[in-house]
């Protein structure tokens, strides 16, 4: 596992899926304001790749997040677009909404972080998010992204236009934080 100040990271359990299908993905707007295709139901024991790991996927490495006191799922978490050649992912989490606004969202990009540049060597990291999702411009900017640009009305999100927010962070300016 590894290990935030607050959570950590770990492999997909199979006892992680209903709870991630009920708190996250059959809630419409959450999911369809996380997902960059259209919002449809996830049946029961479905083969679904946003909730079961394929582990010969080499792009995508999917976390379940969880409270290091106690060992709670709270969420889960992945660095995706894996583009080894360019030395550059995308960093992409959900929390339950129970788990929210406990600053786990910064500690899980703290640890994204570590996981991207020390153990797989990677010299870019990206966020794309929407415009108004502040929670995670902040967890982003507290580990130190930069917003590098606006994708104007880039997003459909629940019958509107969104704007993205694109940020990124290199490898020699990533400052990692004491406990991870």
């Amino acid at each position: 596992m590894l290990r935030g100040s607050k959570v950590g990271l770990r492999a997909r359990h199979e006892d992680d899926i209903p709870i991630l299908r009920t708190e996250l993905y059959d809630d419409v707007v959450n999911a369809s304001r996380s997902e960059v295709r259209p919002w449809r139901p996830i049946s029961p024991g479905s083969k679904d790749s946003r909730l079961v790991v394929d582990d010969t996927e080499q792009g995508n490495v999917p976390f379940s997040v969880v409270e290091l006191d106690g060992g709670a799922l709270v969420g889960t978490a992945a660095l995706w677009g894996i583009d080894n050649h360019n030395r550059s992912a995308h960093i992409g989490l959900g929390l339950l909404p129970s788990s929210r606004g406990k600053g786990y969202g910064t500690d899980v990009v703290a640890v994204l972080c570590h996981y991207g540049f020390v153990v797989r060597g990677l010299r870019r990291l990206q966020i794309d998010t929407l415009s108004d999702n502040a929670a995670m411009l902040r967890s982003a900017e507290r580990n130190g992204f930069v917003r590098e640009g606006v994708l104007r009305s880039s997003a459909w999100v629940m019958g509107e236009f969104l704007d993205e927010v694109l940020l990124g962070l290199l490898a020699q300016d990533w400052k990692p934080t004491a406990g991870v």
